[in-house]
């Protein structure tokens, strides 16, 4: 299968190496800085587009994979569906839920084909202990547990235009909260504070927060995120049930152990970089997004649930600003 690549950034060059390392050709790459377009097409192969009408003119694409700023999204998934192609779309979909609803409705059925990357479903670990919960290795899950931290915080460009903490980072986490738990939250509360850079709150964002979530069972889960970390990149889940727990701990960089005088069994730091922590999980993704289109199966992660994660972060920044519970449909 050959793809165009729409976007050449930092995390466009993961998923061209994603996609190469699927089997699958780079047919090409567009970016608005046709120098950077240069370098990822150099590294992995395939042409260079002078715009997107370009990619999808192009009769040997089959898919396309999205990788631009968060706002041209809608528009260049909504193209690409319309030229008959095959989607991958980075999270989140839009900034704003009523866009991410537009776009629904202009592609229809198609939104089923349409995988969203939240790549962390694909991490080893997190996937096991979704297994073993369905197993019923912990019985009834009670609560859940979802700990985020960045080793720091992104420039301030990047974040006075990222959409903030919610819509940014925590989104990952919202989309694992519904992945674990298969049943929807119906109340949100969420507090923010500025404790790490007040150049943070001056873009009107926050660095650190807090969200419970209610199930309209009862279960009940915590996410806990912020922009700084001095210990490393610190990404955690607890689930527990009424017969035991199950912990996904961060990986380490190896596994040596030190023992001194004045250390006993000091182990290996974590990693500082996303891409790192998550290399296996980028490239699962995309195992499973060509798996899945050659079986004629529906993505693992579909537009829909891009698009409920979205809700959950407008949920949020509503429970922020008014200090309430914001009430959800379960649908």
């Amino acid at each position: 299968m050959r793809v165009a690549l729409l976007g050449a950034g930092r995390i466009a060059e993961v998923h061209a190496r994603g996609i190469k390392g699927a089997g699958a050709e780079l047919a090409g790459v567009y970016d608005l800085r046709r120098e950077s377009a240069e370098v990822v097409a150099g590294r992995f192969g395939g042409r260079v587009y002078g715009d997107v009408a370009e990619a999808l003119a192009d009769p040997s694409v089959e898919a396309v994979a999205i990788a631009t700023p968060t706002d041209t999204h809608v528009d260049y998934l909504v193209q690409a569906v319309a030229a008959g192609k095959e989607v991958f779309c980075e999270k989140p979909i839009d900034l704003s839920v009523a866009r991410a609803l537009e776009c629904l409705d202009k592609i229809g059925p198609a939104a089923d084909r349409v995988q969203i990357g939240f790549n962390r479903r694909f991490d080893k670990t997190f996937a096991r202990l979704r297994e073993r919960l369905a197993e019923g290795a912990i019985g009834k899950i009670e609560n859940l547990t979802i700990i985020s931290r960045d080793p720091a915080p992104a420039p301030i460009g990047y974040l006075a235009s990222s959409g903030g903490i919610l819509k940014d980072m925590a989104i990952h986490d919202f989309d694992m909260a519904r992945f674990i738990l298969g049943e929807e939250p119906v109340e949100v509360f969420a507090t923010g504070s500025v404790l790490v850079d007040p150049a943070i709150g001056e873009v009107g964002d926050h660095d650190s927060v807090s969200v419970v979530m209610r199930t309209a069972s009862g279960v009940q889960c915590q996410i806990l995120n912020s922009r700084r970390c001095a210990y490393g990149y610190d990404q955690r889940i607890e689930a527990f049930g009424e017969k035991g727990s199950l912990r996904a701990e961060n990986p380490l960089r190896d596994e040596l152990r030190v023992n001194l005088a004045d250390t006993t069994d000091a182990r290996s730091e974590l990693s500082t970089f996303f891409l790192d922590r998550y290399a296996d999980a980028y490239a699962a993704q995309w195992n499973s997004f060509f798996a899945n289109l050659k079986a004629g199966k529906p993505p693992a992660v579909t537009f829909r649930d891009g698009l409920r994660a979205l809700e959950l972060a407008e949920a949020g920044n509503r429970s922020i600003a008014e200090r309430r519970v914001i009430e959800l449909s379960a649908r």
